[in-house]
């Protein structure tokens, strides 16, 4: 039983949730966009797979918004930032290295700088068959040294 759990498990962390395609990006990692709700400018400083969309993070003179593909209109120019690129990009196979019980396997299902820093987001945990009183977030922001390219 405990192995069919397991492979269970297995299974959940690399089903994409977005189904078998990733869907595309409105905007670019960087890129200077146009945010409708505000009628302000700033730059995508972070995207994740979130109620069956994109949300992209977008900073706004140190504010961060979130907006779904609707509200923002991309600009095509990148933030003149000195910053290396991400080292894993969305959707791909990555091994959790600080993970200690279960599959260690996941999918990169967000990318975010903080204090100029790249972090991504993975599922830390498989929802549970019961609901618990106690509200935990099953997603976390890890580092990069926290994460191993799988080869596929």
């Amino acid at each position: 039983m405990i192995e069919l759990i397991n492979i269970l498990e297995t299974s959940w962390y690399l089903s994409p949730p977005w189904r078998q395609t990733i869907p595309p990006v409105e905007v670019n990692l960087l890129e200077r966009v146009y945010l409708r709700t505000t009628r302000t400018f700033g730059y995508c400083c972070g995207i994740q797979w979130k109620h069956e969309c994109w949300i992209y993070s977008i900073d706004c003179r140190n504010e961060i918004l979130h907006a779904t593909q609707n509200q923002i209109i991309g600009t095509g120019e990148l933030e003149a930032l000195n910053l290396q690129k991400p080292a894993f990009v969305l959707g791909e196979r990555v091994i959790l290295c600080s993970h200690d019980k279960g599959t260690k396997q996941r999918l990169i299902l967000g990318i975010a700088l903080v204090n100029n820093s790249w972090f991504y987001l993975v599922e830390l945990v498989s929802p549970t068959l019961t609901q618990s009183p106690i509200v935990w977030n099953r997603f976390s922001l890890v580092g990069e040294k926290s994460l191993v390219r799988v080869k596929v």
